[in-house]
Order: C-alpha cells, then structure tokens, then sequence
C-alpha cells in the first residue's frame, strides 16, 4: 500500500536523509506516526539498529522498516516537532509552525544525546551555527604576507633554477 501525503518529502541532509515539510504545518498539528513492531526491551539489547523508540520499561517500537517515514525525522537540540506516547503508539507533534521546505526534528532525549550523539558530536542546524560562530570567533587573524623584495624573489627564482638544473 503506497501512502500518499504530500505534507512532507524525505531529502538529502548533511547528517544522511530527513524529513521535510512541503506544505506549511501549523502549531499542534499531528504531523505523523512513528510505526514498527513492538518488542520487548530485552530483544533491543540482543539486535543491531538505530530505529528503536522506547515506549516505556517494558517495550520499544522498532521503526526499521522503510514503511514507517517518521523513521527519517532527524534529532535537533532546537526541535520543531516532539514525539508524543499515547496509548502505546508514538505521535509526532509540531511545536511550532512550520514552514514548507524545512526540516521535521525533534530532541531524541537526554540519554540518546549522551550515549550516541555527544561522543560524534551534534549535527543539528542549531549546533552547526553555534560551532560556526565559535570557531569565527577564535579563528587568528589571516597572516599578512610579507613583501618581498625584488632582491630576495630573485633569490628564490635562482633557488629553483639551480634545483632544477642537471648536475653536471
């Protein structure tokens, strides 16, 4: 079964593929389920991924399949979604208006951020523009070239010259 929602579109990020408005999403709207197989938290800790969602002590969602597009909702530390557990099924929920053209993220969680994110450092549009003005701001000044007088360039050129010349 082929879903048709033109509410959004999955596109190229710099952290791999995300999820992006194509028609304006106002604040509070349900913008989509995050769905998979329940399993049990035991299970989790015995496979390989990265899709799962914790509902609560006992179970976690395992959004790997290519069906479940909330899958691609990238994590943001200024998130403009939330993800919401009601009744044992995941919601996402703007926080905000969103315009079209942007990028669908929420804030994966304190201990997500801590165990996979904070050790490759984070991607999120907000931590990218912090790092840009940090590094902005302690960059040194460009060096200035020193002039060269015709003097010492023509040293130079004879430098090379003789480096380049056979030896005889």
């Amino acid at each position: 079964m082929q879903r048709k929602n033109l509410n959004y579109a999955i596109k190229r990020t710099r952290t791999g593929l995300g999820l992006f408005a194509t028609k304006p999403i106002p604040k509070g709207k349900r913008i989509i389920e995050y769905t998979g197989p329940r399993i049990s938290n035991e299970e989790v800790e015995t496979r390989s991924g990265k899709y799962f969602f914790g509902l609560d002590k006992k179970w976690t969602i395992d959004g790997s399949p290519r069906s479940n597009i909330a899958r691609y909702i990238n994590h943001s530390c200024k998130p403009n979604a939330e993800a919401i557990i009601s009744g044992g099924r995941v919601w996402i929920w703007s926080r905000r208006n969103i315009k079209p053209g942007e990028e669908i993220a929420y804030n994966y969680g304190e201990e997500y951020f801590e165990d996979v994110i904070r050790p490759i450092g984070c991607k999120c549009e907000k931590c990218a523009l912090k790092r840009k003005g940090t590094r902005a701001k302690t960059r040194p000044a460009p060096r200035r070239k020193e002039s060269i007088s015709l003097s010492d360039n023509s040293l130079r050129a004879r430098g090379r010259a003789a480096a380049a010349a056979p030896a005889s």
